[in-house]
């Protein structure tokens, strides 16, 4: 969400800085990804004015756009209409009539009806000329921290703000439901893939599945780490997105995946699918073993891969079974993995759902 928020103002913007919540820049620089380039990360404040005020002291233009990172719909013409309107007054908006019925309410009561007729709702991105905004933003001190926007600034000093026609779709997503609107707006189509993977079972290897160590006298033997689980997820991730396979990314004869962290191989492979406009949807995964005993380490499992994918937890599934001794499993040889997984196909760039 963030990354398209951001790709939406490319051409319009000379300088982007990105206010974050502090402690959360890493995760932040991981979301925007090598999408954007040259951008400027700080620290957000204690409230929404404090972060604004600092991104202000940094920026360099005459002009300054002030957006939320979670509008990522707003189109060119509506960030065109904003900013030409702001270089003929100084500052402007964008906003949209009300049309539902507005009421004063208290204690669950009405208390009566607003005539709405001159009201609208507010959006961003909102452009100003900087040193006007810097001037609202010093004049109005610790006052500034009762604003929900900047225009509010310029109003208390008695600057005139220009408002142009907002959109509907330039949408603020703070809640599920929200991002799923986004996703039928930007007309999304959805793509499953399958995943499979066996490794032979060997002494002197660890047995790792899931990014799991588990204890057991044997492990599996392979190139990597031979995570036949985190193997079937990528795989079946790559699928869907079109992309090939782990042999054609992470192939056994580059030394340079000898012993690789399957999980980390993983992440890659969630960072390919977010360069490429893919966001990924649910990941369900079964192993297949006679031996040990896995369910007590399947909750793990689920949270390694969740967190190396880049999605929650609740989206991620991990089962186990065994085949009642059929077969090369069942005689103890080896453990294999299925994967299903479904990502969405973002038109027009990319809605994180990170």
């Amino acid at each position: 969400m963030l990354t398209r928020t951001l790709l939406s103002l490319r051409g319009f913007v000379d300088e982007y800085i990105v206010l974050c919540r502090r402690g959360e820049e890493d995760l932040c620089r991981k979301v925007i990804g090598p999408s954007v380039e040259d951008y400027l990360l700080l620290p957000g404040g204690k409230t929404r004015s404090d972060s604004v005020y600092a991104g202000l002291l940094r920026a360099r233009g005459d002009y300054v756009l002030v957006h939320d990172g979670c509008r990522p719909l707003a189109s060119p013409e509506l960030i065109r209409r904003v900013i030409e309107a702001a270089l003929a007054h100084g500052a402007a908006v964008p906003a949209l009539p009300l049309t539902d019925t507005i009421k004063e309410v208290s204690q669950g009561r009405i208390l009566g009806t607003v005539d709405r007729t001159r009201l609208q709702a507010v959006q961003t991105p909102q452009v100003f000329q900087r040193e006007l905004l810097l001037t609202a933003y010093e004049q109005a001190g610790q006052s500034r921290d009762l604003a929900t926007d900047d225009a509010y600034l310029l109003e208390k000093m008695g600057q005139p703000v220009a408002v142009v026609p907002g959109e509907g779709r330039n949408m603020k997503i703070t809640q599920p439901g929200d991002l799923e609107r986004a996703e039928s707006i930007t007309g999304g189509s959805y793509r499953t893939g399958l995943g499979y993977d066996v490794h032979s079972l060997v002494p002197a290897r660890p047995l790792i599945l899931g990014g799991v160590k588990i204890p057991y006298a044997r492990g599996l033997l392979g190139h990597s780490d031979a995570d036949v689980l985190s193997h079937a997820v990528m795989d079946a991730l790559l699928g869907a997105a079109g992309l090939g396979d782990i042999g054609r990314h992470f192939p056994d004869t580059d030394p340079a995946w000898a012993g690789a962290d399957s999980t980390g191989l993983l992440a890659r492979v969630a960072g390919l699918l977010r360069d490429k406009g893919f966001g990924i949807v649910n990941i369900d995964g079964v192993l297949i073993a006679q031996e040990p005993k896995l369910s007590p380490y399947l909750a793990q499992m689920g949270k390694n891969i969740a967190k190396a994918a880049g999605i929650a937890p609740a989206a991620v599934n991990i089962k186990a079974t065994t085949t009642e001794g059929l077969g090369f499993v069942g005689r103890g040889e080896g453990i294999a993995a299925q994967s299903i997984c479904t990502l969405v196909a973002r038109t027009g760039g990319i809605i994180d759902d990170y």
